[in-house]
């Protein structure tokens, strides 16, 4: 086994300084956006008309789901649904 066995890396760990608030309140959203998208391609998927509604305003409907309507996100949908 390595030098760095179990206790001692749990005190290197410790010694790192806290995490961003940003990022752990990004960490802590991420469950909730996933949900919010996932169900957004469900439905999505299943009626063609409200495929076509999200894909005509995509960031208003990752919005009203509770996505921040990232680029990257924004793209990465409509090429999910696009393919439908």
């Amino acid at each position: 086994m390595s030098a760095y066995d179990e206790q001692r890396l749990g005190r290197l760990i410790g010694m790192l300084p806290p995490a961003p608030e940003a990022w752990v309140r990004a960490a802590q959203e991420l469950p909730s956006a996933r949900r919010g998208l996932d169900e957004l391609v469900a439905r999505a998927e299943a009626d063609a008309a409200y495929r076509a509604s999200v894909l005509a305003n995509l960031e208003t409907a990752l919005q009203a789901e509770g996505v921040e309507p990232e680029p990257r996100v924004v793209e990465k949908v409509r090429r999910l649904l696009a393919d439908q």
